[in-house]
């Protein structure tokens, strides 16, 4: 376990959702030491756990908003490489699918 500053324990997270060694807190913990866990999440990320099953997880505002731009980086990347799928040949537009489909012979 690893203490808080003002004595909240936080434990590391061992669990298979992909928050292994995460710091972690009970969602009372987190309520009654707000404050805490405030600053925790400056540092790293913070499991929150409710009836001993992961809820969320709790990271600071510049994590999060660098999640999202990676995430928005990773969306531009697929389009890109559909559009050359398209254009290769190796997929075909969903709209020109669809007519195909409804078009009567």
């Amino acid at each position: 376990m690893i203490s808080g500053s003002i004595g909240c324990k936080l434990t590391k997270s061992n669990d298979s959702h992909g928050l292994n060694d995460m710091n972690k807190m009970t969602a009372n913990q987190a309520k009654t030491h707000f404050g805490e866990l405030l600053l925790q999440t400056q540092r790293e990320p913070v499991q929150i756990t409710k009836n001993g099953k992961p809820a969320a997880v709790v990271l600071s505002a510049e994590d999060y908003a660098s999640n999202e731009e990676l995430k928005l980086q990773l969306l531009q990347l697929r389009a890109v490489q559909a559009e050359n799928d398209v254009a290769s040949g190796l997929a075909t537009d969903g709209d020109a699918f669809l007519s195909k489909l409804t078009q009567q012979d």
